[in-house]
């Protein structure tokens, strides 16, 4: 049977990767040792995936191994010959780096160039997709000029970036947070990997990643953590922006059936921009009305003055580049139907 890695393999997209490739017939190893329940908690704990995952597919191997153990990882990689890895393990939080940058930078940084360097050693015929970030453009979107209108920020239709942000934007000379920090230097690791030692390594930058199986936190995962709040009738707390802040966002579904199209014609040192793209775009004020049409529950939510440090307040995603390379590629969840999802997967969990 054809071997592929996966780290994060409980989290939202790591799972969706597990059930998408298992159900291609492939036998899927792992690497999962649930920090995000230690990150925030039990809301952020991913033990429930993990356990499911498991029942559901014999040919799923779960080790319960920290990325930062150059070792282990080794071992892994050493042991199975793999066709593809998809790293998706990270500490994801941009609050949470600000207070502890040291082991943010170990897992997203040094954790990346721990399985880089097992895989150029021991599976470099495998493609490596690494899931990257937007924040790794720091806050430079926030110099566009943006138009404030009656419920998000917005750009003017004739501007450059109206149909999202493309791969062209300077990473350099901006306000990141520990988080995207250390995002950019694994995302510029990876490439590097691909283009120094001439290994198919491809990077990811995408924006807000969403599905019914994110296990939202108040620190992470904000549409999951939204949903969750107005279900269990607990107020919401927006920071800043009035709430206009505007967000793209993609099913955990569509990312996966992107990597996959890449798996099967990668590049080498590569990166793309993605996200749900402009139609799939929304400020928190939008979606707060958006779930109380599908949930028929009032919000409760109190909007503060104070911004996250270094907050976007607009992002969209330009998926042209990774659409003219892999025109093949589509969009198949709106954002609608994910949160009628996501609603439906908070419902089971009271």
């Amino acid at each position: 049977m054809k071997k592929i890695l996966i780290t994060g393999s409980a989290g939202l997209i790591g799972s969706e990767a597990v059930t998408f490739f298992a159900n291609k017939g492939y036998q899927v190893h792992g690497i999962d040792n649930n920090q995000r329940g230690q990150f925030f908690g039990s809301d952020g704990s991913v033990a429930k995936n993990n356990s499911a995952l498991k029942k559901q597919f014999d040919q799923y191997i779960h080790y319960n191994i920290d990325i930062r153990n150059k070792k282990k990882i080794e071992e892994v990689l050493r042991k199975n010959d793999f066709e593809l890895i998809i790293h998706t393990a990270a500490q994801p939080s941009h609050d949470w780096s600000g207070k502890y940058p040291f082991i943010d930078f170990e897992i997203n940084a040094y954790g990346t160039v721990i399985l880089l360097d097992a895989y150029r050693k021991y599976n470099p015929d495998a493609v490596f997709i690494f899931t990257s970030s937007s924040k790794v453009y720091g806050d430079t979107p926030n110099t566009l000029k943006y138009t404030e209108r009656k419920t998000r920020y917005d750009l003017p239709k004739s501007h450059k970036y109206y149909r999202g942000i493309n791969e062209l934007m300077s990473l350099d000379n901006s306000l990141h947070s520990p988080y995207g920090a250390g995002k950019a230097g694994a995302d510029l690791m990876v490439q590097e990997f691909g283009k120094y030692y001439g290994l198919k390594t491809v990077v990811f930058r995408p924006n807000c990643m969403t599905g019914p199986a994110h296990a939202g936190a108040k620190l992470h995962g904000f549409l999951s953590y939204l949903v969750k709040c107005i279900v269990q009738r607990k107020k919401y707390i927006v920071n800043g922006y009035h709430g206009k802040q505007v967000r793209d966002n993609i099913h955990s579904f569509d990312l996966v059936n992107a990597f996959y199209h890449a798996f099967k014609k990668p590049t080498s040192g590569e990166t793309y921009n993605i996200g749900g793209g402009r139609e799939n775009s929304i400020s928190i004020l939008e979606v707060i009305k958006m779930i109380e049409e599908i949930t028929q529950i009032k919000a409760r939510f109190e909007i503060h003055p104070v911004s996250r440090r270094g907050d976007h307040i607009w992002y969209i995603s330009d998926n042209s580049k990774f659409k003219k390379q892999y025109p093949q590629w589509k969009m198949t969840h709106s954002l609608k139907d994910t949160l009628k999802e996501m609603y439906h997967a908070s419902i089971k969990q009271l």
